[in-house]
């Protein structure tokens, strides 16, 4: 039961409205009512009385429910309206309803007057959480709208402003080994070990821009030409050392056209082929990784096994997680096998590893073939 409601009546008889508190009463609530039966009035209590409810009879000399109506509207009322009379049809009091009140009660039958305002207000009330929830969805969208465009700004950052000095220093790094020092003298050793920073460095960005491109880019379904694709990353991959010990098969079996996001592809296949040639055993004379597509109706399987360093069990089911490193061969930011399970998991698809050390690794993984 409400406490304290502050009830406007809009009612020109005297004896209803004592009937409407007698009833009310009778039922258990607690109010205050104000009483007015000119427009004057009304407009004068709804803007200062603030009720809760306005119970608004019909037939007035000069003034009427649907005029009352209006100037709830037009006030910012946002409390209850109800509709007590006696003197129209049924028809037109479920016309009132569509115009905005919450219901209607004839005179006859005010024994209902109680569960309507009860229910009304409790309408309301579900109807308030309901637009607080949807402003407070609306701002969060707008702040998340904002953060999004600072990410934009972010990755912009990360692409130009930090990259594009590395690559200078790098530059002029190999302008300096080139120029004026013997390549046995310590200048190279330290050339080469603020080479290789420079490379670390560069990689990790690519890192975080591969994995802010996954995030918050669209999948793009096209045909793809999968050896193309992974021709291309083995090409871009030339420059890592181990590159040239690491032999490497591809067989790609496809009777249909294959469907996928070629930028996601290329992520995934650079990722665990550079990891193949990374963690690559050293003493064996035979390291491979070979890389099996096949490419039905329905999907695209996709399998890399290699005869590298492995991968401990108990390491297993945290090789997917952020900056973690399953070696202490590991020179990177822990972001390659979390980038490729995201990108993987954006495609809807799946990845499974099997690992055991000192005798290889083995990723599978399944996409959708789909346009």
């Amino acid at each position: 039961m409400r406490m304290g409601l502050k009830i406007l009546v809009l009612e020109d008889m005297y004896e209803d409205v004592e009937l409407i508190e007698r009833v009310l009463r009778k039922d258990g609530f607690d109010f205050t009512t104000r009483q007015v039966d000119t427009r004057e009035e009304f407009e004068l209590e709804i803007r200062t009385f603030l009720p809760d409810v306005v119970l608004s009879d019909h037939g007035l000399p000069q003034f009427s429910s649907t005029e009352a109506l209006q100037l709830c509207k037009e006030n910012g009322f946002t409390g209850v309206f109800i509709l007590v009379t006696g003197t129209v049809s049924e028809e037109f009091a479920v016309s009132c309803i569509k115009q905005g009140a919450d219901d209607y009660v004839l005179k006859s039958n005010l024994s209902r007057l109680p569960s309507s305002i009860n229910n009304s207000l409790q309408k309301r009330d579900t109807e308030k959480k309901r637009l607080n929830a949807e402003i407070a969805l609306r701002e969060q969208n707008e702040e998340l709208i904002k953060i999004n465009k600072e990410l934009d700004s972010f990755v912009y950052s990360v692409s130009h402003n930090l990259r594009a000095p590395l690559m200078s220093v790098l530059g002029l790094l190999n302008l300096a080994k080139n120029e004026g020092h013997d390549p046995d003298q310590h200048f190279g050793k330290y050339f080469n070990m603020m080479e290789q920073s420079i490379h670390k460095l560069d990689d990790t960005l690519k890192e975080i821009l591969e994995y802010s491109r996954n995030a918050r880019n669209e999948v793009y379904r096209e045909q793809v030409d999968i050896k193309a694709i992974v021709e291309e990353n083995m090409e871009r991959l030339r420059y890592l050392d181990g590159y040239n010990e690491l032999t490497k098969n591809l067989e790609v079996i496809a009777d249909v056209p294959a469907f996928s996001d070629a930028y996601r592809l290329s992520v995934i296949f650079n990722n665990l082929l550079s990891n193949a040639i990374k963690y690559r055993n050293s003493s064996r004379l035979n390291s491979y990784i070979n890389i099996t597509v096949r490419v039905s109706e329905a999907e695209i399987k996709i399998e890399f096994i290699d005869n590298g360093i492995g991968i401990k069990d108990e390491l297993l089911p945290k090789i997917f997680n952020m900056f973690f490193r399953a070696s202490t061969v590991s020179d990177g930011a822990g972001l390659g096998l979390y980038i490729v399970k995201e990108t993987v998991e954006k495609l809807n698809g799946t990845i499974d590893v099997k690992s055991e050390l000192d005798v290889g690794t083995s990723f599978s993984i399944l996409l959708p073939n789909s346009k």
